[in-house]
C-alpha cells in the first residue's frame, strides 16, 4: 500500500493572484514565510484551520487549494 499525502496548488494559486509572494501569504494567513514554503514544498500539512484560512485568502473551496492522494512510488 501507498503513502497517502496532502498536496496543494499554493505555488500556482500565488502566481495566478498577480504574483503574491510567499511573505503576502503568510502575513494574510497569520503564519511566517517558512510555513508556506514548507507547504509548497510538501514538508508539512496544515491543520485544518489553516488549510480553510489559505483557502480563504484565494477565495476559493478547500478542494480546489488541498487535495488528498496516494503516493504509490516508495
Amino acid at each position: 500500500m501507498g503513502k497517502h499525502l496532502v498536496g496543494n496548488h499554493i505555488r500556482r494559486l500565488r502566481f495566478n493572484h498577480n504574483e503574491m509572494t510567499q511573505q503576502q501569504l503568510a502575513d494574510k494567513v497569520g503564519v511566517t514565510r517558512q510555513t508556506i514554503v514548507a507547504l509548497e514544498k510538501g514538508n508539512y500539512s496544515p491543520s485544518l484551520e489553516l488549510a480553510f484560512r489559505i483557502a480563504l485568502a484565494f477565495n476559493l473551496p478547500l478542494e480546489e487549494v488541498f487535495f488528498y492522494g496516494e503516493n504509490t512510488e516508495e
